[in-house]
């Protein structure tokens, strides 16, 4: 064993949890039984109909951010994101940092012609591009302090709201009927804010309270640091439990709970960071935690570095990415799985050293020798990571049956829930249905032909 493959022991020694508890519980709470009634229009039932079920899509969300959308310096690269982008996800996390979307008061980034700004492109670009390819956008978010744009930063409690409310009212108006999760608050756990109201005891409440007046109908979202959702000690005092806690009581409605999970360590320190984060007993545990608050689960940004396109670090980024992945797709309480840089070289690693590179760069483009915590090289190639991810939804989580409808024209199927479909044959004709297997519903899918 390589000295770097000693980040994956404890996988290893929790072998048998993976194979068995994990497993298990995909089976379980990742598919459904469906039952078709198939009549004629004259409600007539039709027997020895052949039926050919084939998944077409996850009702589950694999996800990405899409801060690169048309944001790469060639049309063939952009070209290349997007078609791997749409290959493997269904959702798509958008970039409604404030100071990207009104980096001057008054003056808005919404519209798809908007002025160009690295890492963020304009919302309406992404939302068509979304649209085109089925894809669910995911907005983040709502109110981070720590991209609230400059022009705040010496105003008073009540400007601050002031301006919040006019965000909220203008994002609402645009996009409440496009986007279902609404991101609220984002990492709470700066030691310092840039605003005075970000010292304001009472923000996390305010920002919720004031999203559901404007976001009724959208899944209310909070979200939070990895150090916070799986390093600390994993007990109802933690300090994201509490306060998460402490909102509810006051009667804010948090619908959905994010936990950020990035691996920003440096290699040399990999193994000594990872004991909580690569054990997968430890991650269960964290997840049943949160799952006590009874509100659905979404793990909002996920960075796992390969440290260099060497094979073997590539290989083990893909092993660590394969692990998890199945860990959280097989909690009950999980809903969304959002990776988040999808290609190295343009985004970083947390580094003290950041800023100097940035200024030797000129801008945000760190260039292929830095950042390996995409699933695409710099070149836009896929590594083993992006294929697995793949194949994982495609083909491991994918379902593709044959039934047969009985005397009282009855059949049914398990699948992965999902779109599906129905290849249904009579008597030598040929018929396709579009169907959903939910999570949400009894699946009683009546079908006449």
């Amino acid at each position: 064993m390589s000295e770097r493959r000693k980040v994956l022991e404890l996988f290893e020694e929790q072998k048998e949890f993976l194979d068995t508890t994990v497993a298990e519980n995909i089976e379980r709470y990742r598919k459904g039984d469906a039952k078709i009634t198939l009549t004629d229009e004259n409600g007539k039932a039709i027997p020895n109909a052949e039926i050919k079920a084939r998944q077409l899509s996850h009702e589950f969300r694999f996800g990405a951010n899409i801060f690169m959308l048309d944001e790469l310096e060639t049309e063939e690269k952009n070209e290349r994101y997007k078609k791997y982008f749409t290959d493997v996800f269904n959702m798509a996390t958008l970039p409604f940092y404030w100071d990207a979307v009104e980096p001057e008061q008054g003056k808005t980034r919404y519209e798809k012609d908007a002025p160009k700004m690295y890492r963020r492109p304009a919302i309406d670009h992404c939302i068509e591009f979304c649209e085109q390819h089925g894809i669910e956008p995911r907005e983040h978010a709502l109110a981070y302090e720590h991209f609230f744009p400059k022009w705040l930063y010496d105003a008073s409690v009540e400007e601050i709201k002031a301006a919040l409310e006019k965000r909220y009212a203008e994002i609402s108006e645009r996009y409440a009927d496009k986007i279902p999760t609404i991101e609220v608050t984002n990492e709470m756990e700066w030691k310092e804010g840039r605003t005075a109201f970000y010292e304001e005891p009472d923000y996390v409440e305010w920002c919720f309270k004031l999203a559901e007046k404007y976001f009724p109908n959208n899944q209310l979202v909070i979200n939070e640091k990895p150090a916070l959702c799986w390093i600390d000690r994993c007990r109802y005092t933690d300090k994201y439990y509490s306060y998460v806690e402490a909102a509810m009581l006051k009667g804010v409605r948090i619908d959905a709970i994010g936990l950020q999970y990035h691996l920003f360590n440096k290699a040399e320190v990999e193994y000594e960071k990872t004991r909580t984060t690569l054990n997968p007993k430890s991650l269960y545990k964290h997840m049943d935690l949160y799952a006590h608050l009874g509100k659905p689960l979404q793990v909002t940004e996920i960075t796992v570095p390969a440290y260099s396109w060497e094979q073997e670090d590539e290989e083990i980024q893909a092993e660590i990415i394969e692990k998890l992945y199945a860990i959280w797709f097989s909690h009950p309480s999980v809903e969304q799985i959002v990776y988040w840089n999808v290609v190295d070289g343009y985004a970083h690693l947390w580094d003290p050293d950041l800023e100097k590179i940035k200024a030797s760069q000129g801008n945000m483009t760190l260039g292929e020798n830095y950042y390996h915590g995409g699933l695409l090289r710099f070149d836009l190639s896929p590594k083993p990571s992006y294929y697995k991810i793949k194949e994982l939804t495609q083909k491991v989580w994918h379902t593709e049956d044959s039934t047969k409808t009985d005397a009282n024209g009855n059949a049914a199927f398990r699948g992965f829930y999902g779109t599906y479909e129905l290849e249904i044959t009579v008597n030598g004709e040929t018929v396709k249905k579009t169907v959903d297997l939910s999570k949400k519903s009894d699946n009683q899918i009546k079908i006449t032909l």
